[in-house]
């Protein structure tokens, strides 16, 4: 559980409504999207709204506890991928383990670039902790020659982010077979340090 959403230990009743409304909460966001109903969520799980909002006040609030052991320990994945391998390899299997978490449920995409920029959200903190952690593997890839050198954290991400929307819109796959596993190396082959851009630094 998130601390973020709940400071301190639930009654057992209430823990058994919190369970619950997480667990439909994942449902209904494979369902339909992160802009499942709220309401619908909170009758799924035989609760009333008032209930429902006591737990999570917001929708934002809701999909940080839905998503915050995912995105934790997608966060300290780049730590274990930097000490287990090369930097290109490092930066090649976290962006790919980013897009399968990020993909997770139609919308999400969307709402993460909104928490970005709010800091307000309850996702904002895992967001930006993610875009650090992604951003250190990117510049030990530029350090050691594997990545362009001028490419910034903010378009490597908006490059994977519009990755991540394919991979919503058609589940791993976008119209005429291509796999979005295909177009992430596609777009890290394009990415890659090459003669000429080494010469240039």
């Amino acid at each position: 559980m998130s601390g973020a959403t709940r400071a301190r230990p639930l009654r057992a009743d209430a823990q058994a409504n919190y369970e619950r409304l997480l667990t439909q909460a994942r449902l209904a966001f494979a369902e339909a999207g992160t802009g499942a109903s709220l309401e619908d969520i909170a009758r799924r799980a035989g609760v009333g709204t008032g209930t429902f909002y006591r737990h999570f006040p917001s929708r934002e609030a809701l999909l940080e506890a839905v998503l915050h052991d995912r995105f934790d320990q997608l966060t300290a994945r780049a730590d274990e991928l930097a000490a287990a391998t090369t930097p290109e390899a490092a930066l090649t299997r976290w962006l790919g383990e980013f897009l399968e978490a990020t993909s997770v449920y139609r919308g999400l995409t969307a709402t993460l670039t909104q928490t970005l920029r709010d800091p307000s959200t309850a996702l904002h903190a895992a967001c930006v902790a993610l875009r650090a952690a992604g951003s250190a593997l990117l510049t030990a890839a530029q350090r050691a020659g594997d990545i362009r050198s001028d490419l910034t954290a903010l378009e490597l991400f908006t490059l994977v982010g519009g990755l991540a929307w394919s991979c919503e819109q058609a589940s791993a796959a976008v119209p005429g077979g291509v796999t979005v596993d295909r177009l992430l190396a596609l777009t890290l082959d394009g990415l890659r340090a090459t003669d000429t851009a080494r010469r240039s630094d």
